[in-house]
């Protein structure tokens, strides 16, 4: 894919502004379509809101698409919004509804094919590890299948609050390459190489291809 994938760690709309300005700016992105499905069962007008005032402080337009169950992402009109965005951020805290309800997909379609023409994808906290194949369960620490925007990888979102016995089962778990990001930091991909943003720790090696 010749788009630009974000996993951040955490603080969505508010602790990464410096990433999310730089990667607007390369990807030329004047408008951002803001998926708050991950939290469906939480507040996820509160997200929005979020979205609006860190919209003003980067000085570009946020459209909240309100795709928050199954039947939501199956709706032609939703994906043809993504259809025409060069930058799409998902953010909640639930991944395991955001996988349900996104896999296999029109929506789930239409944000692969922003990142096959060149596009932004980004995902915050929970979300992040959504869209890796393996996904992390935040039910248990284990692993499961993602949707896998990116694959052979597997990120821990918020890791500075993971306890130490829960990150420990979590590492003797994984076959595949893991990224603890604690709120802060993230990891890019830009045309199959990874960058390290802040201070992530890495566990064997980033997937390539």
């Amino acid at each position: 894919m010749p788009g630009t994938l974000a996993l951040c760690g955490g603080g969505p709309f508010s602790a990464n502004d410096d990433l999310d300005r730089r990667l607007l700016a390369e990807a030329g992105a004047d408008r951002v379509v803001v998926l708050p499905t991950a939290d469906a069962f939480e507040q996820p007008a509160d997200l929005v809101a979020a979205a609006m005032t860190w919209a003003e402080r980067l000085d570009t337009v946020v459209e909240a698409l309100m795709v928050l169950q199954r039947h939501d992402a199956e709706d032609e009109g939703a994906a043809a919004v993504i259809d025409e965005a060069s930058a799409v951020y998902l953010v909640g805290d639930s991944s395991m509804h955001l996988r349900s309800a996104l896999k296999d997909t029109p929506v789930l379609a239409a944000i692969r094919s922003v990142l096959d023409r060149g596009g932004l994808v980004v995902g915050v906290g929970p979300s992040a590890a959504a869209l890796c194949d393996p996904m992390l369960d935040q039910r248990g620490g284990a692993f499961t299948i993602g949707l896998g925007l990116a694959t052979g990888i597997a990120v821990i979102p918020e890791a500075d609050t993971e306890s130490e016995e829960r990150r420990r089962r979590t590492l003797a778990l994984a076959d595949t390459a893991v990224v603890e990001l604690p709120t802060g930091a993230a990891v890019v991909r830009r045309d199959d190489k990874w960058e390290l943003v802040g201070a992530p720790t890495v566990h064997g090696e980033l997937p390539t291809g």
